[in-house]
């Protein structure tokens, strides 16, 4: 049986068995992984992939006449073809390589903001954001005199919508937001939003770092410009990451940065840039990472991502569930949409004491502030425990995060 038959099974779940990384003890206890949120676990076809290319195909792409450079070429831009499927861009020209989504979100930033941007003018984001749909915005602004604006969320962690819409104004230029919330879940509504945006001629980023590896993705249905997302997050390597934007946007933005592979010609008087999307992509790029990123999108095809969905969406009501019966416990981040994450704290523990105290019960979650210190702000706390799922987690792995939560309560008692 190969690895993507396995998936073919009626249990998304069963393809927990596709991933070596989860069949390991950890403090003398099976492992059970919650933390996908921060970097999801990779099944084997990925890590074949890459080692495949490393073994047997490694070499610089583009330009090169011998055979390796031809293989590693047709690899590398046929991973970015399936980008392209995956999403449902209208060409390839569309898919900007990146090394995740900070780099894609800092290429808009500069690239396309900075341009245009003007004292008085404002960029529109929310308090759910990652530092990362944060600080590149706060930067343009210092250079440009642009104000950032930010929308208010309330106490279930929601975008406060009627609060939203009022400062959806005609000065806005660039509205940039989450899909769904690292650090609570939330899933914000992009259907009824961006269309708002649009009619008033405001240009939309979504950050779909959280969005990508938990439900099908249509670029062209969202209506959004640009679409930013992470490799790590949906099975693949590090440090790969994609910029879907618009062709005519992309067509008129300046390069972001200088150097190889982004040029046509290069003279001490002038040089001509590289047409797209290759004129983004300075520099030599990380091939293998690229190639798994293609083998992931493989396998999240292979499962089908509304099969994901589905599944997700049934455990993540049961970790809701079973972490609401435990005593003394809140839940930080109610929404009546959310996907995939549900943070927590118990009694006065703090989230580190508790994640490490999870850790020996071979229990993985994260700690902090989930690089999103004004959510944890606006709820008062420094930081939380985290629960995050993947389509490779089942109800045992939250019966086991509940155990665990209670041995640390005892603990603390």
């Amino acid at each position: 049986m190969t690895q993507l038959q396995k998936c073919d099974q009626p249990q998304v779940a069963d393809c927990r068995q596709d991933f070596p990384a989860l069949h390991q003890d950890v403090n003398a206890h099976a492992l059970v992984y919650l933390d996908s949120a921060a970097s999801a676990q990779q099944p084997t076809s990925v890590i074949e992939a890459v080692a495949d290319y490393q073994r047997e195909d490694h070499a610089n792409v583009h330009r090169g006449v011998h055979t390796l450079s031809h293989r590693a070429t047709d690899a590398y831009e046929g991973a970015r073809d399936k980008i392209q499927s995956f999403i449902n861009a209208s060409s390839r020209s569309e898919i900007v390589l990146t090394s995740g989504t900070t780099e894609s979100i800092n290429l808009v930033a500069q690239s396309f903001c900075r341009p245009r941007l003007d004292p008085g003018d404002k960029i529109l984001i929310t308090h759910l954001e990652h530092h990362s749909n944060i600080v590149p915005w706060q930067i343009v602004c210092e250079q440009t005199g642009a104000e950032l604006v930010v929308a208010p969320i309330n106490t279930r962690g929601e975008l406060d919508i009627d609060a939203f819409y009022s400062l959806l104004t005609d000065d806005v230029r660039l509205l940039a937001i989450a899909q769904v919330s690292n650090a609570l879940g939330t899933v914000n509504p992009l259907r009824d939003i961006i269309p708002r945006a649009k009619s008033l001629g405001i240009p939309v980023l979504v950050d779909g770092a959280q969005g990508v590896p938990h439900m099908p993705i249509d670029v062209q249905s969202l209506g959004c410009d640009f679409y930013a997302f992470s490799g790590h997050k949906m099975f693949g390597p590090t440090g790969t990451g994609v910029l879907f934007g618009k062709e005519s946007l992309l067509d008129a933005m300046p390069p972001y940065q200088g150097g190889g592979d982004m040029i046509l010609e290069v003279s001490f008087d002038g040089t001509v840039y590289n047409d797209l999307p290759y004129k983004f992509e300075a520099g030599t790029p990380n091939i293998s990472g690229v190639v798994g990123l293609g083998a992931a999108i493989d396998y999240l095809s292979s499962v089908g991502m509304s099969r994901i969905a589905q599944h997700e969406g049934q455990l993540l009501a049961y970790l809701m569930q079973k972490l609401g019966e435990v005593e003394g416990i809140r839940l930080i981040g109610t929404a009546a949409e959310k996907s995939g994450v549900q943070s927590f704290l118990v009694d006065d523990i703090h989230s580190h004491d508790l994640g490490t105290i999870l850790d020996h019960q071979g229990v993985a979650i994260r700690t902090g502030h989930h690089c999103a210190m004004p959510v944890m702000d606006f709820f008062g706390v420094s930081g939380t425990a985290r629960a995050s799922l993947a389509l490779y987690n089942n109800a045992e792995d939250v019966d086991r995060l509940v155990e665990a939560v209670e041995k640390a309560r005892q603990i603390f008692a």
